[in-house]
Formats: C-alpha cells, structure tokens, sequence
C-alpha cells in the first residue's frame, strides 16, 4: 500500500506541468465523477491484489496468469461498449482460456490462493480499462489520470499510513522512477483508447511477457517451467491475433457478417 500511496502521490506532481498546461485545476472538473470513482476503486483493488500475489507466487506466473486480462476487457467491451467480437478474439479468449489452465494446473495439485488472488487482480484491469475506453468520450486523457491520481491517492492513504516504514534514501530514486513509468503507462493507455477499441488495444499490453520472465529470471533467479512458458505462449499468441491487420475483403465481409 505504500508503494500504490507514493506512486499516486508522486505521480500527481510529475502530471501538474501537463494539468496546468491543460487549462489548469478548473479544465479538470468532470461530469462523470461517480464513473472515475468507482473505475479507481476498482483499478486500486486490482493494484492491490496484484502486489499482495506477488508475495505468493513466481513473477512469471503471476504475469502469465494476469496476461488473461484482455479476455475480460473483450468480454466487458462487447458487453457494455456495444464492440464487435470478431472471430480472432474470440479466439484469443479461448486460447487464453487454455493458457490459464495449462500454468493452473487445477486438480493436478493445490491452487496457490496467490493464482486465484492474481486472476481476480486481472478482471479488476479488465473492467478499469473498458471504464476507460468509455471516460475517454467525454473527458480528456489528462483529465482522466488526474483523477485517477487523486483518488487513488485518497484510497491508499490510511492503508499506507498503517503500515508506513522510511524509505531509506537510495531507494527514492527507484520510487520516482516507479511513480513516472506508471503514470506514464496509465497516460498512453488512455490515450490510445482514445483512438480504438478496447478490444485492439489491450492485446499490446503482452509486449510485457518476454520482458517480466527476462527480469524474474535475472533479478529472483526464478525459473521458468515448460507450463509456465506453454500457457503464456497460448496466451500471447492468441491475442496476438488482435494485432493483424485485415484485408479489405475480410473486414467488408466480417462487417457484412449480422
């Protein structure tokens, strides 16, 4: 809770230049508060359960496992956005599907609850980012991290407050780097949803695998089994179905499609 309190906090002054450019404080009032509200709920709850598995379980499966995001923003999307779940998401949802129940294992051996705790974190995400996609029609990408910012900042604070300890000195510059690199993440998903379907673009967020299994390999010596790799592989390969680029023949028939 520390980490989510000083990443929201220190976000809030790296995104001030950007507000104050933006029109300032009164350009951030918002018609919408309650949907801001409950998506940083949500999202805040999804943070935390993600850092809480991260005690449990290996990186690698906690990031293979959380990699099912896309499915629920595809299900959430279609459900509540109105978007149209072509044949290759639908075959990122099944193939994601399977990934999960290839690192899960279920019946094979107990279920970390860290594995439960990390799907639930992913559905959380799934949900934020379709909250997203809809905020983003009515108020601006700045606007959106504001208050997401404020509010998490607000949701964090006695929880970080609970279990407060100092950071030592070298490690302030790691705590900025986390609080700029999350802000910033944030910033581009807003704002390339912005520009297209929820459904497109949360797949890009996969980019993500290769990278956090290199990291908890070379920093927690964490090993990667070949369910681990096999699920994740599924995972990425059907969202990466997301990304392809359609003919105008398929697309006109797909959308000729009832």
């Amino acid at each position: 809770f520390q980490v989510l309190e000083l990443r929201s906090v220190i976000g809030f002054f790296i995104l001030l230049p950007l507000v104050i450019t933006s029109g300032g404080f009164p350009a951030m009032l918002t018609k919408r508060p309650f949907t801001h509200i409950a998506r940083n709920v949500i999202h805040y709850t999804g943070q935390a359960a993600w850092l809480y598995a991260l005690t449990l379980i290996p990186l690698a499966v906690l990031i293979s496992i959380e990699f099912t995001t896309p499915i629920w923003t595809a299900v959430f999307a279609v459900g509540f956005l109105g978007e149209r779940l072509s044949r290759p998401r639908l075959t990122a949802i099944v193939l994601g599907l399977i990934g999960v129940i290839i690192i899960v294992r279920p019946g094979v051996s107990s279920v970390n609850p860290g594995q439960l705790i990390v799907l639930g974190a992913a559905v959380c995400f799934g949900c934020s980012v379709v909250m997203v996609k809809s905020l983003t029609r009515t108020d601006s990408v700045v606007r959106i991290i504001f208050w997401m910012l404020i509010i998490q900042s607000v949701l964090g604070l006695l929880p970080a407050l609970y279990e407060w300890r100092n950071p030592p000195l070298a490690l302030w510059p790691w705590i900025v780097v986390i609080a700029f690199t999350g802000m910033s993440s944030h910033f581009c998903m807003a704002r390339a949803l912005a520009y297209a379907d929820a459904t497109l673009i949360s797949p890009m967020d996969f980019l993500r695998v290769p990278l956090s299994a290199f990291v908890g390999w070379l920093l927690y010596h964490e090993q990667i089994d070949i369910f681990t790799a096999g699920g994740a592989a599924l995972i990425l390969a059907g969202n990466l179905l997301n990304l392809q680029k359609k003919t105008p023949q398929v697309a006109e028939a797909e959308a000729a499609t009832p």
